[in-house]
């Protein structure tokens, strides 16, 4: 099987990475571990159809593609998890300790996002034939519009410049990393990994579910990707079905 980012391929301005990565996998001309990397993307995906907006030129714009035909489909959280630890792994290497992963698959730092992740699979039956891994991560930009008034990128942390190049490098081998660990029946591992770097995790949460807002604490979350919170009692939700607020 070939490696991660054997062929890389550069865009100067696509609407969406996954989206050409997507149309790539259907017209079958693209293979197992080929990242596209976007230097401006206009119409950037992130979860539950909400927009990703970065300046061009400044951050990881990036789709990976995956044809994961050692995994079963019934495995596709375990995936994300593997990928946000990757991430975490990356973006804790420069930014430190307070680097976590907000259920289901932000990276952020201290109270702050800093990076986000979307998979869009490609099941037939009982094989998962494709998955492409959408990945932004903000590293040089400074300046971020009002609707991601928590932001928070790599130079604000460190005060540096980064070479764009060298750190799709760098995530591209700790995705491999934690690929491979993943694919090599390391699946409990990799959950317990998981759910140990969680958000808030053991610590008190806003959360908001159809018109009701009430206070819970994170505890873990499922094997197959459910937030497990207590408040008063052990209650499960399923990425979507609750809306994270701000502390008060």
């Amino acid at each position: 099987m070939q490696s991660f980012g054997h062929s890389l391929v550069i865009l100067p301005c696509i609407n969406s990475t996954n989206n050409y990565a997507m149309a790539r996998v259907h017209a079958r001309l693209t293979t197992h571990g080929t990242i596209y990397f976007a230097l401006d993307q206009t119409e950037g995906k992130g979860q539950r159809g909400k927009q990703w907006k970065s300046e061009p030129g400044l951050n990881i714009m990036m789709s990976l593609v995956l044809e994961p035909h050692e995994l079963r489909p019934s495995q596709t959280f375990l995936l994300n998890a593997a990928v946000s630890l990757a991430c975490l792994d990356f973006f804790a290497s420069y930014a430190g300790e307070p680097t976590s992963i907000k259920w289901p698959n932000d990276i952020y730092w201290d109270d702050r996002k800093a990076g986000g992740i979307l998979i869009e699979n490609l099941i037939h039956g009982p094989e998962w034939l494709y998955a492409v891994v959408g990945i932004g991560i903000n590293i040089n930009q400074i300046h971020f519009p009002d609707p991601v008034p928590n932001a928070i990128s790599l130079k604000q942390i460190t005060g540096k410049d980064y070479d764009l190049n060298v750190l799709v490098a760098e995530l591209t081998a700790f995705l491999e990393k934690r690929y491979s660990q993943l694919i090599t029946n390391a699946g409990e591992a990799i959950l317990e990994e998981y759910r140990s770097r969680l958000f808030r995790l053991n610590e008190p949460v806003r959360l908001k579910k159809d018109n009701i807002v009430f206070e819970a604490f994170v505890r873990s979350v499922s094997s197959q990707g459910k937030l497990i919170v207590e408040r008063g009692f052990e209650q499960e939700f399923d990425f979507g079905e609750v809306e994270w607020l701000g502390l008060r």
